[in-house]
């Protein structure tokens, strides 16, 4: 007889900004305003983009953070951390105070 052995789920991945003094500085040096960059990251409110900049929050999902590497044309190891969330039952994208 054959078992499966089983697998341990893993949970979502999310990221990390790393410095968010870089992120100002590549707005800076590439003339984007908050809204626009919220805008280029696919959110509809620059407020989250507000708490990173300010060191509220840390991090935010895949996505968001794609873009934002994408724009500036940099690698996105520049500017994020990728994580995996150990807590399978704990839904990260679902967690708005978090995770963006």
């Amino acid at each position: 007889m054959i078992t499966q052995a089983k697998i341990g789920r893993i949970g979502g991945l999310y990221m990390e900004l790393i410095d968010r003094k870089r992120l100002a500085k590549l707005m800076i040096l590439n003339d984007v305003s908050q809204r626009q960059l919220a805008s280029i990251a696919g959110w509809k409110s620059h407020t989250y983009m507000q708490r990173l900049l300010r060191g509220e929050v840390k991090t935010l999902n895949t996505d968001p953070a794609l873009r934002i590497a994408h724009y500036f044309k940099v690698p996105v190891d520049d500017l994020f951390l990728t994580r995996v969330d150990t807590n399978p039952e704990h839904d990260v994208h679902k967690s708005s105070r978090h995770v963006a």
